[in-house]
Order: C-alpha cells, then structure tokens, then sequence
C-alpha cells in the first residue's frame, strides 16, 4: 500500500490528516511558535544545502534546475542519513511536508514529496 506524501506551507492549520508533520526547511519559520507547530520532526539536514537555496532564490525560472541539484544532493553524505530518515517515516504511514516557502510547489518540499514517491515506487522503502 502505498502512503500518502504531502506538501504544504507550515502557516496552515494542521489536520489529522496530516500523518506525520515535518518541517523540511533548514531555517525556523518567522512567526512560527515552536509550541503552535503540531511537528513531528524537523529535519533541517534534508533541506536544501544554504549555497544551493541562495542560488536558487525561489526563482521559478531555475526550478528545473533546482529540483536536478538539490536530487543530486539528497545522495550525498550530508543528506544520506536524513534522507533515510525520511524514507522510514513515509514507509510507516502518511507524512506531510512543511516548509514556510510561499510558492510551495516551487519549494523543496514538492521537491522531496516528489522523490519519496518515485523512491517508494521503486521499493526504497524496504530495507
């Protein structure tokens, strides 16, 4: 059975729904009361590198772009852990994505909902 992966801004109302709540940004939200959050986790090591994300700038114009390096980073030794971090969670049941990014299907969290998919279609979820 496949799980549910979502995406959306951490500004929303939570809902059961939700699964799993996680914040995928590497910097706390502005306004955001850790308390108010309703998080599961925060697993800032799966963001975006800060070299990668000041690039991109949330230019819709690099997006495909964006979304080719920040892939290639999840594999690197600095994301691996969290990465398979986050494969476990979504192996275990639904799990929303939650960044502060305004454009959140221009974010790394549709980025990721994205990839967990295709790696859950793949059989990454078993190990």
């Amino acid at each position: 059975m496949t799980a549910r992966i979502g995406y959306r801004r951490i500004y929303e109302e939570s809902s059961p729904q939700d699964g799993q709540r996680v914040l995928v940004d590497r910097v706390w939200p502005r306004g955001v009361r850790k308390e108010d959050a309703h998080l599961d986790e925060w697993l800032r090591d799966v963001a975006p590198s800060t070299e990668l994300r000041q690039w991109y700038g949330h230019e819709p114009s690099r997006f495909t772009e964006f979304r080719r390096r920040y892939r290639a980073e999840l594999r690197d030794a600095g994301h691996r852990e969290a990465a398979g971090h986050l494969r476990e969670l979504v192996a275990h049941g639904g799990v929303t994505l939650l960044t502060a990014t305004k454009d959140v299907d221009h974010s790394q969290a549709a980025v990721l909902a994205e990839w967990l998919a295709g790696e859950e279609r793949r059989g990454a979820k078993r190990h």
